[in-house]
């Protein structure tokens, strides 16, 4: 996982800002901003970021590399 732009299966655009460890457990979480509306910032884990999706007729992965 590499910081770049990404785009959500539901459309949306992200900036992935930086890979980071949950203090807790050290999972790896990503940072990511959206780029669009208020440009929030999000947090998810490494594992579901990068999961496959199955759902709406969609089956592919969760984000995709833009650049």
């Amino acid at each position: 996982m590499t910081p770049g732009r990404y785009r959500h299966f539901k459309g949306g655009e992200y900036e992935v800002v930086l890979v980071a460890k949950d203090v807790e457990t050290e999972e790896p979480v990503v940072v990511y901003q959206a780029l669009y509306g208020e440009r929030g910032h999000w947090m998810r884990s490494l594992a579901d970021f990068t999961a496959h999706v199955s759902r709406d007729g969609y089956e592919g992965p969760r984000f995709v590399r833009l650049d």
